[in-house]
């Protein structure tokens, strides 16, 4: 599937010789010091890259969202995590509230100077004692003589040293839960704001605060759409922060499996190069796998946003599949560097500190496992809002998968394809009848649907089989033959390991039966150990890594 057209790929080229030129020889620099100057950011303003979906009476391009997509993919290709989230705080998670939900004087007042490069922002949620549970949000905005009066303190604030305001999450209503919490635009050099810059593992070059708000006086017109609907604003604008993380970390890991291949080829050991030596060529054959199927999910989950669909379920699968991903191959492709790995003169050291917070940030990986879980277990409905940004209003009626998820081929599939669809048919078969067998579970001593571990572990295998079926779907509709060999052998390892490790968890969490005859799943359980053992995952990895390190034909 093409996602791309010809004024994406002239986009894509400006910018990225645009950063190579003023981005790439400065990123050492930036990091050192723990600061970006705000030079870069109106020079990208000026050149047109910020506000890319956003109206053009604003300045922005009113563009489709593929442009932020590549905005961040190329930024991702920086390999530097503070540079990227810097920009991530201002265009995804702070602007988007503004331009969907505040007045026209806000935007004439912060949306217009984010598009320009003249002015910074960040996003006020978490407190000392509230992350991912916002009810818990203590910050208070009280309203005196017509303006508000805030009390209260953020940490873990992004931007939130040099940038300029903040989209501050308050509550307005001590006595009405979530629904009195409210947004408002506060400047970041009011009277009353202490800030704190802390000290972090990684993303030097930007910064991070605790803020701190004793009697700070906002103006009544800085609120955001209404009081009392914070929260609803908020639940329908993370799915678009963990959405870029997609893009963006799926390049970073590119950047770091093309930077390893690269010293691999030239690092000698034992009287060879180390990309000639099984296990690391294996090893690369298994994360290219694994990360060529999460960047076909992540296409697919932004070409959803593109549509006007908010998917909450395959946005917080997308976040907990790439950020865990990013985490494993900086840690791998790190110890392909070997010592050289460990110091600072080689990209690994930065992208294995940078990663860390991945799986932190914007909802942390058990949170992600918590949502999706109630939407697979408990049939927990979350309404798809509408996208924040500019997007496509395509009809929807017309997209025969998308209606159909259930259904995972329309038969136009190839005989390559057909041991991976097979596989994944028996993948999702299991898991179907594992989540009807923990919900009818009702034994005094453990419910198996309430068991929090179990809950998890459903939802893991419910990603990895979504995220497998995006991928072999991509090769099916692929409109390009480019590399579709190795995209062929690819998928038929990912859908192998992943109906094997399905099967296996699954066949535990029935617990102990008398006799394997029995079983639920014993026939299951046999016929897919037949398909592994008829199809040598040995022979996948060797032919991968060949078309990978030697680029071989194979036909």
């Amino acid at each position: 599937m093409n996602y791309f057209n010809e004024e994406h790929n002239l986009f894509r080229e400006s910018l990225r010789d645009f950063l190579s030129r003023e981005v790439s020889p400065n990123i050492s620099l930036w990091e050192k010091e723990g600061r970006i100057p705000k030079s870069i950011w109106k020079k990208m303003g000026d050149m047109g890259f910020l506000g890319l979906s956003l109206p053009e009476e604003y300045g922005g391009s009113n563009l489709d969202f593929f442009f932020e997509v590549i905005f961040n993919e190329e930024l991702g290709r920086l390999n530097s995590g503070g540079f990227l989230i810097t920009q991530q705080v201002v265009q995804y998670m702070s602007a988007p509230y503004i331009y969907k939900y505040g007045s026209e004087q806000l935007k004439q007042k912060y949306l217009s100077g984010i598009i320009s490069g003249d002015l910074v922002s960040c996003i006020g949620i978490t407190e000392p004692d509230a992350g991912s549970d916002t009810k818990n949000i203590q910050t208070k905005a009280e309203l005196v003589n017509g303006e508000y009066v805030i009390n209260g303190s953020k940490t873990f604030i992004t931007n939130g040293i040099y940038g300029d305001f903040v989209v501050l999450v308050v509550k307005t209503d001590s006595n009405a839960g979530t629904k009195g919490l409210s947004l408002i635009c506060v400047d970041l050099d009011s009277p009353g704001i202490t800030k704190n810059k802390l000290n972090k593992l990684g993303w030097h070059s930007s910064d991070t605060a605790e803020l701190g708000f004793d009697n700070v006086i906002v103006p009544k017109e800085n609120l955001i759409g209404k009081e009392g609907k914070g929260f609803y604003y908020l639940m329908n604008g993370l799915q678009l922060e963990r959405l870029c993380f997609l893009p963006s970390f799926v390049a970073t890991m590119e950047f770091a499996i093309s930077e390893s291949l690269n010293y691999m080829s030239q690092r000698k050991a034992f009287g060879k190069t180390i990309d000639k030596f099984e296990v690391l060529r294996y090893r690369v054959s298994q994360l290219s796998s694994e990360l060529e199927a999460i960047k076909a999910f992540s296409y697919f989950c932004c070409d959803l946003f593109d549509k006007q669909i908010y998917d909450v379920k395959l946005c917080s699968m997308g976040k907990l599949l790439v950020t865990e991903l990013q985490e494993k191959i900086s840690t791998q492709c790190l110890q392909f560097f070997g010592g050289n790995g460990y110091t600072e003169d080689y990209p690994m050291a930065r992208m294995y500190r940078d990663a860390r917070i991945g799986t932190i940030g914007a909802g942390t990986s058990e949170i992600m496992r918590d949502i999706i879980a109630k939407i697979i277990i408990d049939d927990v409905k979350y309404e798809k809002a509408k996208s924040n940004l500019n997007t496509k209003n395509n009809d929807l009626e017309n997209n025969h998968y998308l209606l159909n998820k259930n259904s995972l081929f329309d038969g136009s599939e190839s005989k390559q394809d057909l041991l991976a669809v097979k596989s994944l048919k028996i993948a999702e078969d299991t898991l179907n009848i594992t989540i009807k067998h923990i919900n009818s579970s009702n034994v005094k001593e453990h419910n198996k649907s309430e068991s929090q571990a179990v809950r998890h572990q459903i939802a893991q295998l419910a990603s990895e089989i979504e995220c497998s079926k995006h991928f072999v779907y991509s090769i099916v509709k692929i409109d390009s033959k480019e590399n579709i060999e190795k995209k062929h052998l690819m998928a038929k390892l990912i859908c192998l390991q992943i109906m094997n490790k399905v099967v296996s968890e699954c066949f535990e969490v029935f617990g102990y039966y008398p006799s394997l005859d029995q079983h639920p799943l014993e026939k299951t359980y046999q016929k897919s150990k037949m398909i592994q053992i008829s199809n040598s995952k040995t022979d996948l990895l060797n032919r991968i890594s060949s078309l990978i390190i030697e680029k071989e034909l194979i036909s």
